[in-house]
């Protein structure tokens, strides 16, 4: 026996259909608002206005041949490890960790010494996966450098 397709059966589909398009572009926007981390830079103008400089800074870092690189403890605080071309590097280092989807607030990072071109921060971080944003600074001059722990 066939059953007839009738106008309620094609109101149902396109019900359906229609639910189902609606359905998915909501979650799809939830996630989309939920998850965006912020802006980039505030003012994209204004940050072109800089870019020859900070082109010009990062030519003048790459030329000092410095590096890092960071881990983190069992006891999650991060290390930081900093070299030259000549070996270990001594100075300072500071830090931002952010989270890479602005999940949690921003956290200052202090840091001692513990070894030769080697430094621990004094806090650990929360479990998850952190972006740090590390300037070092020896004998008047200074690198950024960002690297992911966690």
């Amino acid at each position: 026996m066939s059953r007839r397709f009738t106008g309620w059966h094609m109101l149902g589909a396109m019900l359906g259909m229609f639910g189902l398009v609606i359905g998915v572009n909501v979650i799809m926007a939830h996630y989309a608002i939920t998850t965006f981390g912020g802006t980039v830079v505030d003012n994209s103008y204004v940050a072109s206005q800089h870019y020859n400089r900070w082109l010009a800074e990062a030519r003048a870092q790459d030329a000092l041949g410095w590096g890092i690189a960071a881990t983190q403890d069992d006891a999650r605080r991060v290390e930081i490890e900093a070299n030259t071309p000549g070996g270990p590097l001594d100075g300072t280092v500071d830090a931002v960790a952010s989270h890479p989807r602005g999940r949690a607030p921003e956290r200052t990072l202090a840091f001692v010494r513990v070894g030769e071109g080697r430094y621990r921060s004094t806090a650990p971080l929360p479990l998850g996966r952190w972006r740090l944003h590390v300037q070092l600074r020896s004998g008047g001059r200074s690198a950024r450098f960002e690297a992911q722990v966690g």
